[in-house]
């Protein structure tokens, strides 16, 4: 009879938390209601997106072609801050509060396989860049709608939103080339499942 093998470490008892340590963990969990009200947020857009979907189809007849590619162009942006606070939602409940258990889901977002505090604020800057973007393109189509000094506000604002983006991913790549072991030992210790193994659990289950 084969000697029993030794129990890995990660399988091991965790040991118990002091007191003071236990409670600074624990309030990682005053975190939920900002989610939750953010749920409620996207809810909101949920709402207006409708509005304008209406207001759009009533009076397609009288509004002209510019009318309308600002409409649809204020859908895109409602979709954009959507997709912002979806991003917020889940890669921050993900990152800063507890695992989702997500790995298989066939829902399961593609980004938040590798997301990090450092990536979601990369690709929150992106995001941020794209909703500007959509605002500039509303101020170019009808720039006789804001003033000049508008204008210029909202292209430095756009040129300050893409030089944040550049500097937050130089500065994540710094740190991911700085230290690699450390990134290393989180792909080790949370791995992915592949569709095949994914296939497998499934057959056996």
């Amino acid at each position: 009879m084969s000697a029993a093998r030794p129990q890995p470490p990660s399988a091991a008892r965790p040991r118990r938390m002091r007191l003071l340590p236990s409670i600074i963990f624990m309030s990682r969990w005053l975190q939920v209601p900002l989610y939750l009200g953010l749920i409620v947020g996207q809810t909101v857009y949920c709402v207006l997106f409708v509005k304008e979907v209406w207001h759009l189809v009533t009076h397609a007849m009288s509004l002209d072609e510019t009318s309308i590619m600002l409409a649809v162009l204020g859908l895109i942006d409602v979709v954009m801050i959507s997709n912002l606070l979806i991003m917020v939602i889940v890669g921050g409940y993900e990152t800063f509060v507890s695992r989702m258990g997500l790995e298989g889901h066939p829902d399961e977002p593609e980004w938040l396989d590798h997301v990090n505090a450092g990536v979601l604020k990369v690709k929150l800057a992106m995001a941020l860049i794209s909703i500007s973007s959509i605002h500039l393109l509303k101020t170019f189509i009808n720039p006789d709608a804001v003033s000049e000094r508008t204008v210029i506000w909202q292209v430095a604002i756009h040129v300050a939103f893409l030089l944040s983006a550049l500097v937050m991913a130089w500065i994540d790549r710094i740190t991911t080339h700085t230290h690699p072991e450390h990134y290393h030992d989180l792909a080790a210790r949370h791995p992915v499942p592949t569709s095949a193994a994914v296939r497998e659990a499934a057959v056996s289950d």
